[in-house]
């Protein structure tokens, strides 16, 4: 067997075997198969594509290329819970202690941010002190203890993964169904949980430009969780427009605080409630959705959502005090008005122009090594459905200096289609699989 006769085989779409497979992913992470073989194979699948049985032997050689997570002895029902990425995506900061106030353990290891996706480790380290960093002992002994963790990823989980994505970074090879959903699902694997919950977004702001793009791979998931015999629901949501009304790492951080509290845009609303309550099934609850919905509002309302987040900072280290007085937490230098020129509603606001006017402001990175600013972003005051007369606030942008601001006005204006017929709000969740 050798690497030059698998290349050739996929790039003629033929199908490989379980043993190509595995001797391809166990050569290239030891670094016998070279990036300009390996990256030649990856070329070849994202052009003729995967069939089941190759998605699944390629995600279970990946989630075998290093360590594994052992979450048995917390609880036999660990749900987790993952999304496809998105603009203003602050949602794991919020259902996370919604779920574990109600008896839900929730053990999570989330990655940084790249490109217009913004990271939960981004945000959970904008929280002045808290450690994202732990040991997995004190991770899971956390959980035990307080029933949530929510950590980067500090084990060795699923290296071939790490090494293929940033190949296909590289080669403009991120958008193909058979590698998006195998390497998802190789750290969900190797990080040890047995439940999930995938929010799989589509539209400007996210991997997937479609709904069928969408649907095809939340299938592609599901035929791979169920080979291991394990449960998952997967949320076929939309991102047209950004999540909420903040973007930008300190921003999102106050967002979801103040959404803890119930203060929640519409579609951020949405999404919480909807992923909540599947968690909560998946997790063995048999209550009806809407008496899990009046769970889920329960503890927002009576407080104890806020608490066990507050009590997942102190845990993990943080000064809990800025998030009872979040005037507290660091300001950009410059706030920026972006003032409407026209009368009328808003049609059309551009998730993907608007997470590249992030990164440009610095909230975002363009490469993984890139440092960002967690104060600076953007704050939304009109989305779409509503109405908007000529002088009133678009958003405003946190920057943190003067430079090609003006510029970064125009753009986020640019962003937005107001036009002079009332425009419905839409739902964004399509379907629940």
């Amino acid at each position: 067997m050798n690497i030059i006769d698998i290349i050739d085989k996929k790039r003629m779409g033929k199908e490989l075997s379980e043993e190509e497979i595995n001797y391809f992913i166990e050569g290239y992470t030891k670094d016998e198969i070279p990036d300009y073989q390996a990256a030649a194979l990856i070329m070849a699948i994202c052009m003729n594509g995967m069939n089941e049985d190759e998605i699944l032997a390629m995600t279970l050689a990946m989630a075998n290329s290093g360590e594994k997570l052992d979450l048995s002895d917390i609880s036999e029902s660990v749900v987790d819970k993952h999304s496809t990425g998105g603009v203003g995506d602050k949602v794991t900061l919020i259902i996370s202690p919604i779920v574990a106030s109600l008896g839900v353990p929730i053990a999570k290891m989330s990655g940084r941010g790249l490109g217009i996706t913004g990271g939960t480790v981004d945000k959970l380290q904008s929280i002045p002190a808290y450690r994202t960093d732990i040991s997995i002992e004190e991770f899971k002994s956390n959980v035990k203890e307080i029933g949530i963790s929510l950590i980067s990823q500090t084990m060795d989980l699923a290296p071939a993964d790490k090494k293929i994505y940033a190949l296909r970074d590289s080669i403009a090879a991120v958008n193909s169904i058979p590698l998006i959903a195998s390497s998802i699902m190789s750290k969900k694997i190797a990080a040890g949980s047995n439940k999930i919950v995938i929010d799989v977004t589509y539209g400007s702001g996210a991997f997937m430009k479609d709904k069928m793009q969408a649907k095809r791979l939340a299938k592609a998931m599901q035929e791979i969780w169920k080979g291991k015999d394990k449960q998952i629901t997967c949320v076929i949501s939309k991102m047209e427009q950004p999540l909420g009304y903040s973007v930008g790492n300190i921003l999102e951080v106050v967002e979801a605080v103040q959404a803890l509290h119930g203060q929640m845009a519409d579609d951020l609303k949405e999404v919480v409630i909807t992923m909540c309550v599947q968690m909560l099934k998946l997790a063995g609850r048999t209550e009806t959705e809407k008496e899990l919905e009046n769970q889920i509002w329960e503890v927002i309302h009576n407080g104890k959502a806020f608490e066990k987040f507050v009590q997942l900072a102190q845990k993990q280290g943080a000064d809990a005090s800025y998030l009872y007085d979040l005037n507290k937490l660091e300001k950009a230098p410059i706030i920026v008005p972006v003032i409407s020129e026209k009368n009328g509603w808003v049609k059309e606001l551009n998730a993907e122009k608007v997470g590249k006017i992030s990164i440009d402001l610095g909230a975002g990175r363009k490469n993984k090594t890139d440092e960002i600013d967690r104060r600076v972003g953007i704050i939304l005051c009109k989305k779409i459905g509503d109405k908007v007369e000529n002088g009133e606030c678009l958003a405003y942008l946190h920057a943190n200096h003067s430079e090609k601001i003006d510029d970064l006005v125009e753009q986020l204006k640019s962003a937005y289609q107001i036009v002079p017929e009332t425009i419905a709000k839409e739902k964004i969740i399509d379907e629940i699989l």
